[in-house]
């Protein structure tokens, strides 16, 4: 059963107040997925470690001068099928909220699972996400 969605909307907001595009539904994963370049989606959740580190590390590291070419989020917990389609693209992972994983025309070239953002710092999640931005997201 999903989370109530006045309960999560503040939880949301955090993000798409950054120009995060949510992803909704299965189709608007599969659309996402289909975009060329890079994309990063943000899997987040409503328990500390992402309210705590995910969220806010996400939003020191958009402010960087390397940026994937779409960045998303769906929200585990409460946009079911969507998170269920997002993570059939994370191959060769297991299922974790929060997470970040990083895309590159629809293939899984990076992933940051919730053990590598539980009792971390935000500037440590945005040092090692902006690390990955400049190895992964530069244009050839």
């Amino acid at each position: 059963m999903p989370y109530d969605p006045m309960l999560v909307q503040p939880m949301r907001e955090e993000l798409t107040s950054l120009g995060v595009k949510e992803l909704r539904t299965a189709e608007d994963v599969d659309a996402a997925m289909k975009q060329p370049g890079t994309t990063m989606v943000v899997l987040n959740s409503v328990c500390g470690c992402a309210a705590g580190g995910a969220r806010p590390g996400v939003a020191l590291a958009l402010k960087h001068h390397t940026l994937p070419d779409n960045i998303t989020t769906v929200f585990a917990g409460q946009d079911l099928e969507a998170v269920e389609r997002a993570r059939s693209y994370f191959t060769g992972v297991p299922p974790s909220s929060p997470a970040i994983a990083l895309m590159r025309d629809g293939e899984l070239v990076g992933f940051m699972p919730r053990h590598h953002i539980e009792g971390r710092t935000p500037e440590m999640i945005a040092a090692s996400l902006t690390s990955a931005f400049d190895e992964i997201c530069v244009k050839a």
